[in-house]
């Protein structure tokens, strides 16, 4: 290999390395002084690199002795495991675990920037902590006839996974609730809020609700509020079910500056329970957090799709928690059908600590089982392309394809039209909402001509050729924004989707509507809103936590490195009635047989093999 600084501005000049990854590299390459070579360089960027692709790590198990770059002026090879290893750990900037050194590497070559490797065990270690700690004591009759008022007797004769799931968050310290599209991961919060609530009696009982963005929680809030209605309680005893939602920096507290959250481990939150939604789109160092700011006495619950797309920072914590688990041990599974009145089934082999927290809902109440829809996101999950291509070419009412040459602009421009028309009328800002979630176009990239800024930019000239719109300004009634920044002084977050309207009190002038907690909507001027973006087309990577009625997925034009099997799959299931599909089949097909897994050590910390 070339002089460690030559390598690494080579490797930089052609875009296999980002300016931080760069600069880092260089920076530690000093620290290491005489120990400085190509292939700690080498280490180094990479670890940086994978960081930024959301790995929690660098296994140089995956990259030892490959060709790893080979672009004619510059070929790398990575040296051999055991020298690579040794001469990593003898550079002074790598250490082993529980060392104080900027890079860690743990005995099964596993790199970590330290703070991720913080992150980690922080992570691992409180997990663990929570799901070691007691279950709480109930009298099993009494939490038998609570349970069957909740979850009335079904003709299915099969395990009401719901049920499972609600009875065991009521006895441990930590749940981990995974469940497909339809599930009914609400409606296990809403009676598992039940429940909570009969189980304290007369006394008080501090419940946070809370999402990674706010579009999740806003829809989390509105779920819980629709679903009330299917409860049979009293009136009195449905108010004391809590509706309000927040984002998980809300909750925390970000303080203005965004440098830091005012709860954490020694400004503990003041909560008895926690539930978190959407869990699969929280990463590692916000869960570590999260975990720090709980008091050893909470309760943790938290919900999401295993199967979903992992945090857009580093991390698949939710995949990495369900990891290892198939059920209880033979203990829990025994108190388990005893209040539930189910034959619940111990797991067989299961060495994760997490073991008797973990519960995946299996039926889905959206989907028929014959359902196309339904069909398809099972389909995609196994890596199925023949079933997968079969459904979306004949998936009648729900699935469909189109001609990627079509004029897609002009059909997305066509379904906000009724939006328009509303704003125009003057209808409620509640309905606008809901027509705004009627449909969505969801694509791969964020540039490039099938990337989201294209394509928002073609539907809004085709906005202004219907003349729904002005081309006088970028603000316009019923303009689709969503905030690409966190604003700490306004308290809206990354994420947040809005609508902008004539302002309710300020004639001539225009605001942007939030849906805020309850029926509240929340009105801000444009000029305080400098980092947001049109959203009549949004990345799948932005659509989690979000739900439409019908949605487009336009594929990019070639292979991408994030165009994977979980991405397609959250595409799928982040429709509720009708999913079309622009792209071709190899790129599908190349797509839904790729899985991205993310190098992370917290598996095999849960699980009691860390090293």
């Amino acid at each position: 290999m070339a002089r460690p600084d030559r390598l690494l501005r080579s490797l930089h000049r052609l875009s296999l390395l980002n300016d931080l990854d760069l600069h880092l590299a260089e920076y530690l390459l000093t620290e290491a002084k005489e120990a400085a070579s190509p292939s700690l360089a080498l280490a180094v960027a990479l670890t940086s690199r994978a960081t930024g692709e959301g790995h929690v790590c660098l296994d140089l198990n995956q990259v030892a002795g490959r060709v790893l770059f080979d672009e004619g002026e510059i070929q790398v090879q990575a040296p051999g495991l055991e020298a690579w290893r040794d001469g990593l750990l003898a550079s002074g900037i790598i250490g082993r675990p529980g060392d104080w050194q900027p890079l860690i590497l743990d005995q099964r070559n596993r790199l970590y920037l330290h703070r991720y490797w913080a992150y980690e065990q922080r992570l691992g270690n409180a997990l663990l902590q929570r799901a070691e700690g007691p279950d709480r004591q109930i009298d099993p009759e009494a939490g038998k006839e609570a349970l069957a008022r909740l979850f009335p007797a079904d003709n299915r004769g099969a395990i009401d996974w719901q049920k499972l799931a609600v009875a065991t968050a009521s006895l441990r310290p930590l749940t981990i609730i995974s469940g497909g599209p339809g599930t009914g991961k609400t409606t296990t919060v809403l009676r598992l809020l039940a429940l909570l609530r009969q189980q304290a009696g007369g006394e008080a009982l501090r419940i946070a609700l809370a999402a990674p963005t706010g579009m999740a929680a806003a829809r989390l809030q509105q779920a819980i509020q629709q679903a009330k209605a299917s409860l049979s309680l009293s009136t009195e005893q449905l108010a004391s079910i809590p509706e309000q939602a927040s984002t998980l920096h809300r909750l925390l507290g970000m303080n203005r500056s965004g440098t830091g959250f005012r709860h954490h481990r020694d400004n503990p939150l003041l909560l008895d329970v926690v539930i978190v939604d959407e869990a699969s789109m929280v990463d590692l160092a916000l869960m570590a957090k999260l975990l720090d700011a709980l008091p050893h006495s909470a309760r943790l619950v938290l919900l999401g799709d295993r199967d979903q797309l992992a945090s857009v920072e580093a991390g698949s914590v939710m995949g990495d928690l369900c990891a290892g688990c198939n059920g209880p041990d033979a203990e829990f599974a025994r108190q388990l059908s005893l209040i539930t009145q189910q034959a619940v089934a111990a797991g067989e082999g299961t060495g994760s600590g997490l073991k008797n927290s973990v519960v995946e809902l299996k039926h889905s109440y959206r989907f028929d089982p014959q359902s196309p829809l339904g069909q398809l996101a099972r389909a995609v999950n196994r890596g199925d392309t023949h079933q997968a291509r079969k459904l979306l070419d004949g998936g009648g009412e729900e699935l469909g394809r189109l001609d990627a040459a079509g004029d897609l602009a002009k059909l997305v421009a066509n379904r906000f039209a009724r939006l328009f028309e509303a704003v125009r009328a003057g209808a409620p800002v509640a309905s606008l909402f809901t027509l705004l979630y009627e449909f969505r176009l969801l694509c791969v990239l964020r540039e490039g001509p099938t990337g989201v800024h294209a394509m928002n930019n073609a539907i809004t000239r085709e906005l202004i050729r219907q003349g729904q719109i002005s081309n006088h300004s970028e603000w316009y009634p019923g303009r689709p924004v969503m905030l690409s920044r966190n604003d700490y002084q306004l308290n809206l977050y990354n994420g947040e989707t809005g609508i902008v309207l004539p302002h309710p009190e300020v004639k001539n002038e225009l605001a942007v509507a939030f849906q805020g907690s309850g029926d509240e909507i929340r009105w801000v001027s444009p000029s305080r809103l400098p980092y947001c973006e049109t959203v009549f087309a949004v990345t799948v990577h932005k659509s989690q936590g979000s739900e439409f009625q019908e949605v487009v997925l336009q594929l990019p034009d070639q292979r991408s490195p994030i165009l994977c099997r979980e991405l397609i799959y959250t595409a799928v299931t982040r429709s509720k009635k009708r999913f079309t599909l622009i792209g071709e089949d190899a790129l599908f097909d190349a797509a839904i047989t790729h899985s991205m897994r993310r190098s992370s050590g917290l598996a095999d910390l849960l699980s009691g093999n860390p090293e």
